[in-house]
């Protein structure tokens, strides 16, 4: 322990002690110093690696959770740009859709006939070709035979009832009927 100095002793006669007693002091000063530093080496290492543990597992806690927001971010994200594109698509879609009918109606003004137009035609000339055909009393051709066939059945008993009636009234009327549409459908 430290010794305390009293300061009742003379100047000459304390002075020897007084000195002593510093050099004493200052000596358990230094050995307390010592031993502190000792101690503190011994565990500080066992503070530093509970220190390290601890902030391990701070980390994996930190990471876990940072993944997580990911993840949620990352989901988020996703089904953001599914419904873009699913929007996109429709619009372009419709934009599509409107590109088609303005095409057609342009087309149809410059009096290109449409695919439908084009069908009614074919059947038409088919019929005034069977028409035609059992008027010169020839026998249809293999490839009218077989252009009968393709066709639903419903329209073909119709047409050739038709023509079986009168076929000079249906070749007519067929013939009317096809002039105008191919006149009115050339510029």
């Amino acid at each position: 322990m430290v010794t305390k100095i009293s300061k009742k002793a003379a100047p000459q006669a304390e002075s020897a002690p007084l000195s002593s007693s510093v050099k004493d002091s200052a000596q358990q000063i230094w050995q307390a110093g010592l031993g502190a530093f000792t101690r503190a080496q011994a565990e500080g290492s066992k503070a530093f690696e509970a220190l390290v543990k601890e902030g391990v597992s701070i980390q994996r806690k930190t990471q876990s959770a940072a993944e997580e927001r990911i993840a949620e971010a990352t989901s988020k994200m996703t089904s953001m740009a599914t419904d873009i594109t699913s929007k996109a698509t429709g619009q372009w879609d419709k934009l599509e859709s409107i590109f088609e009918d303005r095409v057609a109606k342009a087309m149809n003004k410059l009096g290109v006939p449409s695919a439908k137009d084009v069908n009614a035609l074919i059947e038409r000339i088919d019929a005034l070709n069977l028409a035609v055909q059992q008027l010169s009393g020839k026998a249809p051709a293999k490839k009218t035979a077989v252009k009968a066939a393709d066709k639903p059945a419903t329209a073909a008993p119709a047409k050739k009832a038709a023509a079986k009636k009168a076929p000079t009234k249906a070749a007519r009327k067929t013939a009317a009927k096809a002039k105008p549409a191919a006149s009115s459908k050339r510029p």
